[in-house]
């Protein structure tokens, strides 16, 4: 690859400003910081060249700045062009990790970031993928697979990366052994579900300075993420509808007290729409003409193919920018998930990378579970910081249930 700037961000002036956002997020997020502490001083990850593609946050800050006290190299870009905190870009940038980020990248931007955390400055390339949607981990495949034999693992973080993960597998152009961080309890029902909840009508609020209370909502997917947005939008008091295509998610929705129907049914009662799929065209130029006036769409989930832009584009009399880059409901309206619940997504991710780099030879090519074990250890990372006090098995009560008494206390099968 030709020769590359150490960094590219928006504006290293900010680089003090982010260091003091970063030392106020590690209070915010313990588990992070006992893995400090925990894995330090034997740095299981040196040796590791990690390219990580992820929202380049305050969150994501503390998460680098872990993985490099843990041994790793680290470079990066982020998995959005809108999602960069900027001052969190400048103060990575700042200690010497080679960050590519800026809030409002271009297309072909995004894509020249990701490129550039590929190879290191001494020639070496990138020997384990950190991966949030699937672009990284495509691009490496599809682009500069001469990679792809020296890299001992990838991480991958959200559902549309993971959707993208099982095509790749059942197409058999996955070439490198995957751990999949997203559907970690850990993570779905953290990160996706609490996190929507607390994020969700933050970002809403930040973006339109709208009054909740009742108005009706429509959200798109009942999965851990829609969830998360159904009991964020009742709560500020909306009438909350869920449009669904799975039987058993429509019946979880409706036992919760959703009334549940189809977009095309719904679209002219409602002053929200609020995309939670992962899919592509859940809200088409069809469903815009039937909107009322005043509406509010955004997208919660990774990419904004859940909603037509392109017909808007093509359509819209006027177009008229209320704030700057405003198309993701959590990570560009808002600051994104709170630290809290995005720490765990984070952990899982440290421990994948330990995982992978450390027993690269107990996985196979192809797609594994986040270990039980690992899931729990996320979970117990946590639990000092909210004063959580864990009650502890007898040998005889371990004997009687058949488990170890520092568990794993869940067979896999067991759905949290």
């Amino acid at each position: 690859m030709a020769q590359k700037p150490k960094y590219k961000v928006a504006d290293m002036s900010l680089a003090e400003f982010g260091r003091k956002e970063i030392e106020l997020a590690e209070h915010e997020m313990p588990g992070l910081m006992k893995m400090r502490r925990q894995y330090g001083t034997t740095k299981p990850l040196k040796g590791a060249r990690i390219a990580g593609c992820l929202h380049m946050t305050i969150q994501t800050a503390v998460l680098i700045e872990t993985l490099r006290e843990l041994g790793a190299e680290v470079q990066w870009s982020s998995c959005n062009i809108f999602s960069t905190q900027d001052h969190a870009a400048a103060a990575i940038a700042k200690t010497g990790v080679a960050v590519y980020a800026w809030k409002g990248e271009t297309d072909e931007e995004y894509m020249w970031c990701i490129e550039q955390t590929l190879v290191w400055p001494d020639g070496k390339p990138l020997n384990m993928i950190l991966d949030d949607g699937g672009d990284l981990t495509g691009l490496v495949h599809t682009k500069f697979s001469q990679f792809l034999p020296g890299i001992r693992g990838i991480s991958e973080e959200t559902t549309t990366g993971v959707h993208n993960l099982n095509k790749m597998l059942k197409q058999g152009t996955l070439k490198v052994p995957c751990i999949n961080v997203n559907d970690s309890v850990t993570k779905s029902k953290f990160d996706n579900l609490y996190g929507c909840r607390e994020s969700l009508c933050d970002g809403i609020k930040r973006a339109t300075d709208v009054m909740l209370a009742g108005k009706v909502a429509l959200v798109a997917g009942y999965g851990d993420v829609g969830k998360g947005c159904c009991m964020s939008l009742r709560g500020f008091g909306c009438r909350v509808i869920v449009a669904e295509i799975d039987p058993i998610n429509a019946l979880q929705a409706a036992m919760e007290g959703y009334e549940v129907t189809t977009m095309e049914a719904a679209v002219e009662r409602c002053n929200l729409f609020i995309t939670a799929t992962g899919c592509m065209s859940i809200i088409s130029g069809k469903d815009f003409m039937r909107m009322k006036e005043d509406a509010i769409v955004c997208n919660i989930g990774h990419f904004d193919t859940e909603i037509d832009v392109a017909w808007i584009n093509e359509n819209a009399a006027e177009k008229i920018q209320i704030k700057p880059q405003v198309r993701r409901a959590r990570t560009c309206a808002g600051d994104g998930s709170f630290r809290f619940c995005d720490e765990t997504a984070s952990g899982n991710q440290v421990l994948a990378q330990i995982e992978l780099w450390c027993n690269q030879k107990k996985y196979n090519l192809g797609k594994s579970p986040v270990l039980e074990r690992l899931d729990e250890e996320v979970a117990e990372s946590h639990l000092d910081a909210l004063d959580v006090k864990l009650t502890k098995l007898t040998p005889a009560q371990a004997d009687y249930l058949g488990i170890p008494i520092d568990g794993p206390y869940k067979p896999e099968i067991y759905r949290y």
